[in-house]
C-alpha cells in the first residue's frame, strides 16, 4: 500500500500516514544507541560506539557527544553528516541570541529553533528528512537541568530519562522501571552504563565501545560539559560491575 505514497515527503497516504518521515525514524533504530538521564545534580549522556573494523583509526574526538554551547551538549543517533548539519546550524543560533541579548540561550528555546528546521524538511517538496534524532542536556535559569529529545519529523519533548537508537524500546522500558526522581549523577551513570550493557548487541561493554559525557554544575557555580575519558570510563565500568572479569584484568 505505502509504494504509491512514499515516493515523496510531501504526500500523506490515504491513512494520513508520511511514509518517508516514518522511514527516516527506522534508519535511527539501526544506529548504535544513546541513552540520556536527568538527575537532580546534573544531565549523563551515554552513546554506544560502533566499531565497523579493526582497521579504523579510532578518533580522538567523540563521535556521538557534540557540545553546542557552554551550557547545552547532546548526543546523536542516526546518519552522522545530517548530523554535522544540524549540530553547526545550532552552534550559530546559540552564538546569535547571546552576542544579542548577552546571556546563554534557553533550552528549550534552542531545541525548538532546531525542530523548526527539522519539520521544514518534511513539509517541501525536493528535502529528505534529516536522518537523525538527538538527546540534549542542558541547563539554564529558568528550568535547571533539562533533558529533550527529538526525532526526524521535528517533533521534541522533555524526559527524565530517554533513549535513542537500536533497542531504544527495551532501553526505554528498563529506565522506566529503574528510574527515580531523586537520582544522583553517580546513580544516572550506573543506570545509564546497566541499560547500555543490556541492550547493546556486542557481549561484553569496554571503554572504546562507549562514550559518556555530563553537564554538571562545577563547585564555582559554572555549568560544565565533560566527557569521560577512556581511562576513567574502564574504572567506572569494573566499579558499577557492568564489565567481564576477563576485561578487567587488562
Amino acid at each position: 500500500m505505502s509504494r504509491r505514497y512514499d515516493s515523496r515527503t510531501t504526500i500523506f497516504s490515504p491513512e494520513g500516514r508520511l511514509y518517508q518521515v516514518e522511514y527516516a525514524m527506522e534508519a535511527i533504530g539501526n544506529a548504535g544507541s544513546a541513552i540520556g538521564i536527568l538527575s537532580k545534580d546534573g544531565v549523563v549522556l551515554v552513546g554506544e560506539k560502533k566499531v565497523t573494523s579493526k582497521l579504523l583509526q579510532t578518533s580522538t574526538s567523540t563521535e556521538k557527544m557534540y557540545k553546542i554551547d557552554d551550557h547545552v551538549a547532546c548526543a546523536v543517533a542516526g546518519i552522522m553528516s545530517d548530523a554535522n548539519i544540524l549540530i553547526n546550524t545550532a552552534r550559530v543560533q546559540a552564538q546569535r541570541y547571546t552576542y544579542a541579548y548577552q546571556e546563554p540561550m534557553p533550552v528549550e528555546q534552542l531545541v525548538q529553533s532546531l525542530c523548526d528546521t527539522k519539520q521544514g524538511y518534511t513539509q517541501f517538496g525536493g528535502l529528505r528528512p534529516f536522518g537523525v534524532s538527538f538527546l540534549f542536556a542542558g541547563w539554564d535559569k529558568n528550568f535547571g537541568f533539562q533533558l529533550y529529545m527529538s526525532d526526524p519529523s521535528g517533533n521534541y519533548g522533555g524526559w527524565k530519562a530517554a533513549a535513542i537508537g537500536a533497542n531504544n524500546q527495551a532501553a526505554q522500558s528498563m529506565l522506566k522501571q529503574d528510574y527515580k526522581d531523586d537520582i544522583t549523577r553517580e546513580e544516572a551513570v550506573q543506570l545509564a552504563l546497566k541499560v547500555l550493557s543490556k541492550t547493546m548487541d556486542s557481549t561484553s561493554l569496554t571503554s572504546d565501545k562507549l562514550e559518556l559525557a555530563e553537564v554538571f554544575s562545577s563547585p564555582s557555580g559554572n555549568v560544565k560539559y565533560q566527557v569521560c575519558s577512556p581511562e576513567t570510563l574502564t574504572k567506572l565500568l569494573v566499579k558499577f560491575g557492568v564489565t567481564q572479569p576477563a576485561a578487567e584484568a587488562t
